[in-house]
């Protein structure tokens, strides 16, 4: 299962609500841990998500150019 930007986004930002809300230091401490966690899982599914879309567009244009060059009839 892999994870969206957008869903690792809105889990660090309900740990950012919950480390203000919080009342207790290990308990704003743990939230900001998890808010960190989710902040950079979030970084590695966007990158995947660029790199995936680099790739399906390479690999498009190559199709694209070996249909050009391909020879009619």
């Amino acid at each position: 299962m892999s994870i969206s930007y957008e869903f690792a986004t809105e889990r660090a930002q309900e740990a950012a609500q919950a480390a203000e809300a919080a009342e207790l230091d290990n308990v704003r401490d743990r939230a900001l841990r998890s808010e960190a966690a989710w902040r950079d899982m979030a970084s590695r599914a966007r990158k995947t998500e660029e790199s995936r879309a680099k790739r399906e567009a390479a690999a498009e244009a190559a199709r694209q150019t070996a249909q050009a060059a391909a020879p009619a009839g």
